[in-house]
């Protein structure tokens, strides 16, 4: 056997370890914080430094781990396993009044880099370089000293190992567990199967197609680019057999891919984080999130049929498309899972147990229907656990550097400093505080996964908007969606990056075509925020109300945007349903009048047109 060989076999000796460790630890109850999250850290800090060795081959292929990876892994495992071992002195000791010891001081400075590092390796330079510049800062321009810093970061559960590193231990593992299980046990033809049967005979069928597999298997996965590469493979080739241009065909892609983060019941590992911010369960987020991310994907399937009547697309011939019975005859056990999640949801049950249920579920139900039996193999489980150890990786490496960030913004006062400083600039001017909100959102999400740039966000800007006014659940999905969306607007857009690759198109044009395709996106967080009923807080009639008026909005805008609505539209026209789609998503009885008068006189020339007979 070669070295490269059994290094392979030992990342997935460990990471299968790792998942079944977590899997036990919800069974019976997790540890105390700190045993729980140092060994969450630990398992996730050797499997990075194993797996993602710092020396490349000169194909650029990494290599297997070498003497420096193994003594980084070394020295994580004795950095956190000290603490094991001292525990007693730990929980015992005064923080910020017992000083640490000289091994502590070694240990906390050396996890701190090794964190720095790993994080580095596997989600790349930007969440490290925040980091750094947040404990250069803290070390050289504040009062506070070395010794404090090192005390809030490695000895109490502040910093490294603070709530967002237990999110991650206690929620995020699970979750992504369950992805991989349903994965492994074939789900993923039944989503691809159910949109095609649902949606691919109309109009431009491969595009809905697209969206209705990519929300379903994005709410499961958690991952925008991850969704591009599995559900993109099928659907990009459909929309350009079909007659999309290439670049919209990896818009859709991207937009629909994108939005699986904020589509419950699942969502993306920052709304975990979230319900630990707010203090509410899990089931409390989705019942929030649940009307926007419908209105996006609304939105998006709208964008899709407006151009593909448009460019006179029909959808796939009956011999491509299965029957929605015979699909939901066949494999209809297979959505047992999810049932599994959203029933124990609605009874109460805590989010990472339902997970734990659900993905324990998977293979069972897999192995009830001779169509899907083949899945349910030891070598299907292993495999399953060792794909849902090594995608949280970058989601545990992410919270513990995250952890850096928040603990030294609390031990400075930043976050009340910053407040401040974006209250005045904004001049209490709401719309100005949230454009910047969203700025930092799509810049932060450029360079670092959704949960650290929402933590970010939710560290130094959200706590101004709530200052101006702003409903808290409100105030943290803003911030959570423009963490979010960053995946598709360019110059970096990641998701549009790994969807323009499917489509062999240039990036830059499938940006800007996924930025208009999913232009509500952007438009939807600012109504939640004026508009909390679509977060399902208020009055039954204000909802209702709030609702339909932000569905005709942004049905319209998809129309304006790609020329469409029930013909082609001349410019006037466009801009026209344009105003009336700003107008009725704008909250208030005078703008939906303004919405209502603008799109129904649009909408009532063009049925006059299409009734009148052509002159001969």
């Amino acid at each position: 056997m070669t070295y490269a060989r059994a290094m392979h076999g030992l990342a997935g000796t460990i990471a299968a370890a790792m998942a079944i460790y977590h899997m036990w630890a919800i069974a019976l109850s997790p540890p105390e914080a700190v045993i729980f999250r140092g060994t969450h850290l630990l398992f996730a800090m050797s499997l990075v430094f194993i797996m993602f060795p710092l020396r490349k081959g000169q194909d650029g292929e990494r290599r297997a781990p070498g003497p420096e990876d193994w003594l980084l892994c070394a020295l994580s495992i004795w950095a956190v396993g000290r603490l094991f071992v001292e525990y007693d002195w730990l929980v015992n000791r005064i923080p910020y009044i017992d000083d640490p010891r000289p091994a502590d001081i070694i240990g906390g400075w050396l996890l701190t880099v090794l964190i720095l590092e790993a994080t580095r390796r596997v989600i790349g330079l930007a969440l490290p370089i925040t980091a750094s510049v947040f404990l250069v800062w803290s070390y050289f321009f504040t009062d506070v000293g070395a010794l404090a810093i090192l005390d809030q970061l490695y000895l109490t559960t502040d910093g490294i190992f603070g709530s967002t590193l237990g999110v991650s231990a206690g929620f995020v593992v699970i979750f992504v567990l369950f992805g991989s299980f349903m994965e492994r046990s074939g789900v993923g033809k039944l989503f691809m199967d159910f949109a095609l049967a649902l949606t691919g005979r109309s109009s431009g069928g491969p595009g809905k197609v697209a969206v209705v597999s990519s929300s379903l298997f994005g709410s499961v996965s958690g991952s925008a680019v991850a969704n591009v590469m599995v559900t993109g493979q099928v659907t990009i080739p459909l929309m350009k057999r079909s007659g999309f241009r290439p670049q919209f065909a990896a818009g859709v892609e991207a937009v629909a891919s994108t939005g699986g983060q904020i589509m419950p019941p699942i969502m993306g590992a920052a709304a975990f984080v979230m319900a630990e911010f707010l203090g509410v369960s899990y089931l409390q987020v989705v019942t929030w999130a649940l009307i926007p991310a419908l209105l996006y994907y609304v939105a998006t399937f709208a964008a899709v049929h407006f151009e593909a009547k448009r460019a006179g697309l029909a959808g796939l011939p009956d011999h491509e498309v299965p029957r929605l019975g015979d699909v939901m005859r066949e494999s209809w056990h297979l959505f047992l899972p999810i049932l599994v999640i959203i029933i124990g949801l609605f009874g109460g049950y805590s989010a990472p147990l339902v997970a734990l249920v659900a993905t324990l579920s998977c293979f069972p139900a897999a192995a009830l229907r001779a169509n899907s039996r083949h899945h349910v193999t030891l070598g299907g489980v292993w495999d399953a656990m060792l794909d849902g150890a090594r995608n949280s990786l970058g989601i545990a490496m992410a919270c513990a550097c995250a952890g850096i960030v928040i603990g030294l913004i609390a031990l400075t006062g930043l976050g009340i400093t910053f407040t401040q400083l974006v209250v005045n600039v904004a001049n209490n001017n709401l719309i100005f505080a949230l454009i910047l909100t969203m700025m930092a959102g799509i810049i932060l999400g450029m360079g670092m996964p959704t949960t650290p740039a929402y933590i970010v966000m939710v560290s130094l800007l959200v706590p101004a908007l709530i200052a101006m006014g702003v409903v808290v659940p409100a105030a943290h999905l803003f911030a959570f969606y423009f963490a979010i969306l960053s995946a598709i607007t360019p110059p970096v857009a990641l998701a549009v990056f790994a969807a323009a690759g499917l489509a062999k198109t240039d990036m830059w044009s499938s940006g800007w075509a996924a930025m208009k395709i999913g232009a509500a996106g952007f438009i939807v967080p600012f109504i939640f925020v004026f508009q909390p009923a679509l977060l399902l807080i208020g009055t039954w009639s204000e909802v209702i109300f709030a609702v339909a008026s932000a569905t005709a909005g942004c049905l319209l805008l998809a129309a304006s945007l790609h020329a469409y609505l029930l013909r082609p539209m001349p410019m006037w026209e466009r801009v026209a349903l344009f105003i009336a789609a700003l107008a009725l998503i704008k909250p208030g009885l005078l703008t939906d009048g303004i919405g209502i008068v603008f799109g129904g006189g649009v909408l009532l020339l063009q049925l006059i047109q299409r009734r009148r007979p052509a002159v001969i």
